[in-house]
């Protein structure tokens, strides 16, 4: 995700992005209970910032998502959520996150099941307990509604023309039923069947396209394990474009029809964007990817496996200069190996996906635009002290303030923690960080990694222990001194302020 600042109309501030009330979201989940011996509560697996986000006692293989388009935005879509897991307890109950839709039946094994809402938890009580080691399937058949709940944001987007979807970091168990943590990726299947006039994009490659009448059913599976927070589906009257990227990659961007012309010099960069990206760091790591530019005003950009979701008017506002807007399709293309291939296995791991992106759009305008990495780097030091006050430090971020979410998305963990790569590559040199970079995508490719496993693979790569370098820079509450620029100086918020305008209002010209 990247938080863009924008300078073209007022629009809610970021702190006020993706609002949560836990009331209104327990009362938009209906809910029957057909069984129970005790009150259904609902549970999480214990992540410091979002406690309640995930469950115990499962993991998911995969899921399977049918959703039928009505052929208007502002009305649920009726859903069928399949999720196949195998119990890592005994399990008498299966907690699910799901929080805004109407559940209408459950069935686990093909065998109906009790359910019931509790707070962000839809609760499935099987006939039978399920032992440990064991393989199931649940099925959930719901409504899945695009209209956000008064002061709720996330999950489903609506467009101008139809749906995207936008979950990080805890929206999608607003669109489905899921164990909604990136510490469990699983593959998914994605099935929507719209109107014959609308088109259908999701993460992955297209399996099937079937028409039924004045309908299509429009089907994607992705080839590696995806977290539900990366789950994207486009539906609208859009043009996909077809290109061929390194090594004859399938690369296919989604824009809408009336702006294919216009938005072409964009995507064109892309094929581009990729190859140096494994330039830097190895491999693509996935089946294709491409950019979904959506006409909807979200705030930010978002690295939805695959498929990244823009703002269009990114790409139409002549008041952003051609290589900022290039950085920043950088940050989400490079969020494909730093995030999605290689998740956080906790939000506070959050620093490894922002931090690795923002470092690598930085290096992208050094090259390609003559922008110092330095300078940027140097703006951030003054200003890292007042974000670890604000924030918290880079890898040990601030909760979310109550109802906003998505305020752990912070300059800490962008800049901040791009400071931290800067400041590393100074302390080991370059040839060992680029050798650093390829490791970690290559050892953790599919999987989840804490900051931890980045420590000690830092430590091995450069032949000695780095664990007090990163205990200063990712935890301290003051930034440690720079190595090789003993000139760098931290100043207060209030020094800093004046500067960090005057730098917007540069970088916009």
């Amino acid at each position: 995700m990247l938080l863009t600042p924008r300078i073209r109309r007022s629009r809610p501030s970021v702190k006020n992005v993706r609002h949560r009330k836990a009331a209104l979201l327990a009362s938009a989940v209906s809910v029957c209970l057909l069984a129970a011996s005790a009150p259904a509560k609902p549970l999480g697996i214990g992540d410091r910032l979002f406690p309640y986000l995930g469950n115990p006692g499962y993991d998911v293989a995969s899921y399977d998502l049918s959703f039928t388009y009505p052929g208007t935005n502002d009305k649920p879509l009726q859903a069928v959520t399949t999720i196949n897991a195998t119990t890592t307890s005994d399990l008498d109950r299966v907690n699910l996150d799901f929080a805004h839709g109407k559940v209408e039946s459950v069935e686990v094994d093909g065998r109906p099941a009790a359910f019931a809402g509790a707070g962000e938890d839809l609760v499935v009580t099987p006939d039978r307990p399920l032992p440990r080691g064991t393989w199931m399937r649940i099925t959930v058949h719901h409504t899945s509604d695009p209209v956000a709940a008064p002061g709720e944001e996330g999950g489903w987007v609506r467009t101008s023309d139809g749906l995207a979807m936008a979950n990080q970091a805890d929206a999608a168990h607003l669109v489905f039923p899921s164990n909604d943590h990136p510490s469990d990726k699983a593959m998914f299947t994605i099935r929507v069947t719209a109107p014959d006039d609308y088109t259908v994009v999701a993460n992955g490659l297209p399996t099937g396209k079937v028409r039924s009448g004045r309908s299509t059913t429009w089907t994607y599976r992705t080839r590696h394990p995806m977290a539900t927070e990366l789950a994207q589906v486009s539906i609208g009257r859009s043009a996909v474009l077809h290109r061929a990227g390194p090594h004859g990659l399938p690369v296919r961007d989604v824009v809408p029809s009336a702006d294919r012309k216009a938005l072409e010099p964009w995507l064109a960069k892309t094929p581009e964007q990729i190859a140096w990206m494994e330039s830097k760091v190895g491999p693509y790591p996935f089946e294709t990817y491409g950019v979904l530019m959506a006409q909807a005003d979200t705030g930010f950009e978002l690295e939805t496996q695959t498929l990244s979701l823009f703002e269009k008017d990114l790409f139409t506002e002549p008041a952003y200069p051609k290589w900022y807007v290039e950085s920043i399709m950088v940050h989400e293309l490079s969020h494909q190996w730093f995030g999605d291939s290689v998740s956080p296995r906790t939000w506070s791991d959050v620093w490894l996906n922002e931090g690795h992106a923002t470092w690598y759009e930085q290096l992208y305008a050094e090259e390609t635009a003559h922008k110092p990495m330095a300078d940027r780097m140097k703006a951030a030091y003054a200003a890292s002290d007042g974000w670890r006050a604000s924030g918290g430090p880079p890898a040990l971020p601030k909760a979310p303030a109550p109802g906003q979410k998505i305020s752990i998305f912070r300059p800490n963990v962008y800049d901040g923690a791009a400071l931290v790569l800067y400041a590393l590559r100074e302390e080991i040199g370059n040839t060992a960080f680029e050798r650093l970079e390829r490791a970690w995508v290559k050892e953790h490719r599919d999987g989840s990694a804490t900051t931890a496993d980045y420590v000690r693979l830092a430590s091995t790569v450069a032949g000695r222990d780095l664990s007090g370098f990163f205990q200063s820079w990712l935890y301290g509450e003051k930034t440690p001194p720079m190595p090789g620029h003993p000139d760098w100086k931290t100043k207060t918020p209030a020094q800093t302020a004046p500067a960090q305008k005057a730098a917007v209002q540069k970088a916009a010209k």
